[in-house]
């Protein structure tokens, strides 16, 4: 019950902070941390579901429900650092392409956010199978961003 409420705090905070984030960075190099930030904790919940996923540890229903709400939850946030001005002043890996083909990149965060949300919904069936199934499109969603937005 504790850790639901945590998620559910944790969730509230995410939705009310995310969209008036872009507003509050004082410098372009706070909102390139804030965006990699973000990735780097969405990208280790995400890990815990691929590990399960792939087999590499096993299923735990639980852990797995609580990973996918979290990225769900997450993959809200790193679009509020992206904002105009953020391609410059600190390091980035992120492609020119972010704000040269913002249509094309807003697609792709639309996508993410789409596969993690049924991503959340198969683990919450508590089925591992389902939970491979969902897993498969939300890292190609990861891939296909990466490979079109990122510099390696």
């Amino acid at each position: 019950m504790k850790k639901t409420l945590a998620l559910l705090a944790l969730a509230a905070a995410a939705i009310t902070t995310a969209a008036p984030a872009a507003a509050q960075f004082a410098k372009p190099e706070d909102a390139i941390k804030y965006r990699q930030s973000s990735f780097f904790v969405l990208g280790q919940h995400f890990s815990r579901i691929g590990a399960m996923a792939n087999g590499k540890v096993p299923f735990d229903a639980k852990a797995a429900q609580e990973n996918a709400e979290l990225v769900a939850i997450l993959a809200k946030l790193p679009a509020a650092g992206f904002g105009p001005g953020t391609d410059k002043g600190a390091d980035t890996k992120a492609k020119p392409e972010v704000w040269t083909e913002q249509a094309k990149f807003k697609e792709h965060a639309d996508k993410l956010l789409t596969e993690t949300t049924k991503l959340a919904a198969a683990a919450k069936t508590g089925d591992v199978a389902q939970l491979k199934a969902a897993f498969g499109p939300a890292a190609q969603t990861c891939k296909a961003c990466h490979d079109a937005f990122k510099n390696k």
